[in-house]
């Protein structure tokens, strides 16, 4: 077997989907999760970009067809978490709008960051290193506070947190550990970034969403592909078993290797 039958394998992408077929299947994975935690919703941050909005979807989706099947009201809450001006912010509230969110509410983190960073460079200093936290670092940091504002919600309000990684992000490791990478349950996971594509049209996401360039939103002007420096179609084809640029793939195949502390479980002796 090859390495790439291997990464797909593991990470479970078909070749093909049935659109409307993957969508039922992952509302009723939702729906099963919920009933067997025995909790009162979904929380679902929205950060204006096609994978939340797809995530966002399907929880909304999950949660009031059980509140119809039994009887009692089960919530998904839309939280928006931008850090100081978030420029797309319009594009969060515009998949809240397109799903009929009830429950939303915005967060921002902006100042419990900078005091975290400020933290971090004390800490520096008192080791005789005198310089910022570097931007990768403060990015870190953005993703974990969510992560941390969003349990606490999720605690008081007996909601499980939904991630919204998917295999084009999982076989780069393109995630914040225990930041995005932190969450209950990961409705996306076995999908590769051109098939989230196609739920998102199906769902009904708001045309902004589907047509801008995807991006973590960690700092201005950050996009996934020209981080990675491979394209999403190229990262899509591979996990579809195809054959691609022999550079892309080497390049993909390094990032798997190098980002597997990621994707299992802590280690111990």
């Amino acid at each position: 077997m090859s390495l790439q039958q291997e990464i797909i394998a593991k990470l479970g992408v078909k070749q093909t989907i049935q659109v409307e077929e993957e969508i039922r299947k992952r509302v009723d994975f939702l729906k099963q999760y919920i009933e067997k935690a025995g909790v009162d919703g979904l929380l679902i941050a929205i950060s204006g970009g096609i994978d939340s909005a797809v995530a966002a979807g399907l929880c909304k989706q999950a949660t009031d067809e059980l509140t119809v099947e039994k009887g009692r009201e089960y919530r998904t809450l839309g939280v928006f978490q931008p850090y100081g001006e978030q420029s797309d912010i319009t594009d969060s509230y515009a998949v809240a709008e397109a799903f009929g969110f009830t429950y939303k509410m915005e967060t921002n983190i902006e100042e419990t960051v900078n005091e975290i960073a400020l933290e971090a460079e004390y800490g520096l200093k008192s080791i005789g290193i005198h310089r910022h936290i570097s931007r990768a670092g403060k990015g870190n940091v953005k993703a974990r506070t969510r992560m941390v504002l969003q349990y606490a919600l999720a605690f008081d309000l007996n909601l499980l947190v939904v991630g919204t990684d998917h295999a084009s992000e999982a076989i780069t490791g393109f995630f914040t550990k225990y930041g995005d990478g932190a969450v209950d349950i990961t409705p996306l996971s076995t999908l590769n970034k051109r098939q989230v594509r196609q739920l998102a049209a199906a769902l009904g996401v708001p045309q902004s969403v589907l047509d801008k360039a995807p991006t973590a939103g960690l700092w201005e002007g950050q996009t996934d592909e020209s981080e990675l420096g491979i394209t999403y179609e190229a990262n899509s084809d591979y996990l579809e078993g195809k054959e691609i640029d022999p550079a892309a793939k080497d390049k993909l195949e390094k990032q798997y290797r190098k980002t597997e502390h990621k994707r299992v479980t802590i280690p111990g002796v």
